[in-house]
């Protein structure tokens, strides 16, 4: 039987290996990790534990937070606070940073975070997860909202955790992408997947037809040619797949190949997006490039966008490289 590898072994080895990752920055991730088989076991237990359901309040995204929402929210928090390797917080479900108290010791680097992305799926039994990214801290005393407006490219590491049949925490540190499951008797992560690849070309695409009616020109153009199939422009035939969570719906384009789009529509024309560049986009974009995907807004590079607001929207086309780069320019042609 082949030896396990286990979250930590490998940490310490991409330590080790020409200082890929900074000994703080590995006790982080091993805490975040801790943190996600907590929310996993709250998951789990569903009804049994007593956190189905909505709760009477709004997050910041002026969405109603559902019980599971707000119990991610706070195991990240209390797990993260206390161990010296962060200076501040962000969660999608916090109107501002939360910023290590004095009572526990400053580190260098700032978490980000979704807590429970997908959550309008939890009462129904579909896979959600946890989204994070991690960036260092810039120099200076204190800690501030504007330290964390960072480009995507400035991350040092970013990841999810979906819990579906099975937990799985997928990774990168900059060097390529790694997959862990969750042994739940062991209670540990070990390495399933080392080097994730996405496929160039795909014949899938995630997209909720139900706005198509709202899109611009340039994304009807591109799902019209898919639609028409192999008798159409394109000369294939196209599978639709449709989450209703970006963890589940980017893991699969992970694991298989596809491109997973949100794009403006002209229902709130002022927004450039639905999803979260910092908590969402971000650590996604990174993780889909590190497996030789890619991801844009339409128009540019995601990871490239100077982020002016903690809670900055935008739009998104990330996945197989040559489906990302045809629907880009696409949008870039007008």
């Amino acid at each position: 039987m082949s030896k396990k590898t286990y979250l930590t072994r490998y940490l310490v080895e991409q330590q080790r290996r020409a200082d890929l990752i900074q000994p703080e920055l590995r006790l982080l991730l091993e805490v975040v990790a801790r943190a996600c088989k907590r929310i996993s076991q709250a998951v789990n237990k569903g009804a049994l534990g007593e956190v189905m359901g909505s709760t009477e309040s709004e997050n910041v995204q002026g969405e109603m937070q559902k019980k599971l929402d707000i119990i991610a929210n706070e195991v990240l928090i209390e797990a993260n606070e206390w161990g010296g390797h962060l200076a501040a917080m962000a969660s999608e479900e916090m109107e501002g940073i939360y910023v290590v108290p004095n009572r526990y010791p400053q580190g260098e680097y700032l978490l980000m975070f979704d807590p429970l992305d997908g959550s309008s799926n939890i009462d129904v039994n579909v896979s959600i997860g946890t989204i994070f990214s991690v960036l260092v801290k810039p120099e200076g005393t204190g800690v501030s909202e504007q330290d964390f407006l960072q480009a995507g490219v400035k991350q040092v590491a970013a990841g999810y955790c979906v819990y579906g049949p099975q937990t799985t925490l997928v990774l990168t540190v900059g060097h390529g992408v790694v997959v862990f499951t969750l042994d739940r008797e062991q209670g540990s992560f070990v390495l399933t997947e080392e080097n994730l690849r996405v496929p160039e070309d795909t014949k899938e695409f995630a997209i909720n037809m139900s706005n198509q009616r709202h899109w611009a020109p340039p994304v009807q153009r591109y799902i019209d040619e898919c639609l028409a199939g192999k008798d159409g422009p394109r000369g294939k035939d196209f599978n639709m797949r449709w989450v209703g969570s970006m963890v589940a719906d980017v893991h699969r384009i992970l694991t298989r190949g596809g491109v997973f789009m949100y794009p403006w529509d002209k229902r709130e024309p002022d927004k450039p997006g639905k999803l979260r560049l910092m908590y969402e986009a971000n650590p996604m974009s990174w993780l889909i490039e590190q497996a030789g995907g890619a991801a844009t807004d339409g128009t540019q590079r995601i990871m490239d966008i100077p982020p002016t607001q903690l809670h900055q929207r935008v739009s998104v086309f990330m996945g197989s490289k040559h489906e990302v780069e045809r629907v880009t320019a696409y949008h870039q042609a007008l």
